[in-house]
């Protein structure tokens, strides 16, 4: 299973299939339950933690002694960084909503995969990269877009990049009204107001703690209104 999640994960696709077989070699499979971490925000501890299975919530600190969500994990997700690339301690702490299993692989890991091969720090120049532009797209979003365009634009970028993980025909995403709210900076309520119409509308459905995306082409034309 470790190995046809990395080969599928976007930042591993475009490389050979050694390159993710020499990850989860020198890697350790980590179970965690439900409400376990896998890292917490201001850790020390450097290295990556790659989502094999199961789904996890990204949340960072914020004024008010407040925390907040700002991101999912699924299969093929990265967590951590390469000090190669970025110093400091964690930026997120990241807990699991379900059962999962992450593939950790240490700095000393990546040192030892980078000497047969060095393909690897591309790689994760990569997704790094990748996850700054989301973060930046995340910040467009909340400064110019209306709430019922950030919602659809959240649920949209909830999604993306996941098709290998998605039950069924349509995306289904675990994720509550209350947490959409924070990750769009939302009221609950407000939240609550639009999703109603676009599940009367078919674009979505709502269920506990999740919701299908049944009609993607709608809702990105929502987004970009």
């Amino acid at each position: 299973m470790a190995l046809r999640v990395l080969r599928k994960a976007g930042w591993l696709k475009d490389y050979p299939a050694e390159l993710a077989e020499s990850l989860i070699a020198e890697g350790n499979l980590v179970r965690l339950n439900v409400g376990e971490w896998a890292q917490a925000e201001g850790d020390d501890r450097s290295g990556l933690f790659v989502v094999i299975e199961g789904v996890l919530h990204s949340y960072c600190a914020a004024p008010g002694d407040r925390e907040v969500m700002i991101g999912l994990a699924k299969a093929g997700s990265v967590l951590g960084h390469a000090t190669r690339f970025s110093g400091g301690p964690r930026l997120v702490t990241a807990v699991c909503v379900e059962p999962s299993i992450l593939l950790e692989i240490s700095e000393a890991a990546l040192d030892r995969v980078a000497e047969c091969r060095p393909e690897i720090w591309r790689a994760i120049a990569g997704f790094a990269y990748a996850n700054m532009r989301s973060a930046v797209r995340m910040a467009a979003e909340v400064i110019s877009l209306r709430p019922r365009e950030r919602i659809a634009a959240r649920l949209l970028a909830a999604a993306d990049g996941h098709r290998e993980t998605i039950m069924g025909p349509t995306p289904i995403i675990r994720l509550s009204q209350e947490l959409l709210g924070e990750m769009t900076g939302l009221t609950r309520k407000t939240v609550n107001v639009h999703l109603s119409a676009f599940e009367r509308n078919g674009l979505i459905e709502v269920g506990y703690g999740r919701i299908k995306l049944c009609d993607l082409e709608r809702l990105r034309a929502v987004a970009n209104d």
